[in-house]
């Protein structure tokens, strides 16, 4: 078995003991993680958003920091502030929670729009700017945000900019009634996550995350990703299509799904398999689309079915 592969399985198998049942959900997220982007996880609470993101940290034994999002929560609580300093006579940074490796947004859309664009530049840029002093994050820096439907009392819309800061919006979705049993069982006595240790380190993690621009992106599959991409924005079904980080979006997480398979060239089936969770939500149906029943997601499996694949060998 390949080390990059090893890295992955260790993960995904740790992270599994305390979500069961979850096992494509665990590993999109770990593939955003590593292909350097941001996941959004929608869902109506107690799904587990916010233990997946806990599990992810303890396995990978790096920093987490939690920011429980209110619609009083302002842009400096979650950046840091300088503070002057009396003794030095002197103002000290004090940094805030975005300032570590794992950053769990817990109920994001419960804060105001503004709060919300408090993240913007460290997804986009790996930096943040406070009191015109630009300062770097972390190399492996990961943001998981949680939202519940934003049709639930208190939210608000992410604005667009923020949405295509994620590369991935996911669903847990509720267990069945074999892994509800096995969950409720497993809490009984102490919550499996009390008792999770660290399977691997961030250094080998930022390790697996170098190796994804290794893997070869042919030029059919190349043009396949722009021409999925380009139908959005052709579509009179859609508002507003896909930018063009979606784009590199699409073509880094297909060079991360194809590093954890042990593979070095990534296929169509690559990028097939991840269109509606990285697209989907980047989208702005017409008035006429919306009226007419269709969600973003019916639409999509539309143009994927238009949009010819080139053929490679196996």
């Amino acid at each position: 078995m390949k080390p990059e592969v090893e890295i992955f399985e260790r993960i995904l198998t740790n992270v599994q003991k305390v979500i069961v049942g979850k096992e494509d959900v665990v590993k999109k997220v770990i593939l955003c993680w590593i292909s350097g982007g941001h996941v959004l996880l929608e869902d109506v609470p107690g799904t587990g958003k916010t233990v997946l993101a806990k599990a992810l940290a303890k396995s990978t034994n790096c920093d987490f920091h939690r920011v429980q999002f209110t619609p009083d929560l302002l842009p400096s609580d979650i950046l840091g502030a300088s503070v002057f300093n009396q003794k030095e006579k002197s103002f000290e940074f004090h940094p805030g929670p975005i300032f570590t490796t794992l950053l769990l947004g817990d109920e994001i859309n419960r804060a105001t729009p503004r709060t919300q664009s408090a993240l913007l530049e460290a997804m986009g840029e790996g930096q943040v700017t406070i009191d015109g002093i630009t300062r770097k994050m972390d190399p492996l820096f990961f943001t998981m945000a949680t939202q519940n439907p934003v049709d639930q009392l208190g939210t608000f819309q992410l604005p667009e900019a923020q949405l295509d800061r994620f590369h991935m919006k996911l669903t847990i979705g509720y267990p069945n009634t074999e892994h509800e049993v096995q969950m409720v069982k497993g809490q009984s006595q102490r919550h499996p996550l009390e008792t999770l240790k660290p399977v691997e380190t961030a250094e080998r993690v930022l390790w697996l995350k170098q190796q994804i621009s290794k893997v070869k992106v042919s030029d059919d599959v190349y043009s396949y990703i722009v021409d999925l991409v380009n139908a959005t924005r052709n579509s009179n079904d859609i508002k507003m299509g896909a930018g063009p980080r979606t784009t590199l979006a699409l073509a880094r997480l297909a060079q991360a799904s194809a590093t954890i398979e042990g593979m070095d060239y990534v296929r169509p089936a690559h990028v097939f398999a991840l269109i509606n969770e990285v697209v989907a939500h980047r989208l702005i149906l017409t008035p006429e689309a919306r009226l007419s029943g269709l969600s973003a997601q019916d639409v999509l499996e539309g143009l994927k079915r238009k949009t010819k694949a080139p053929i490679q060998a196996a």
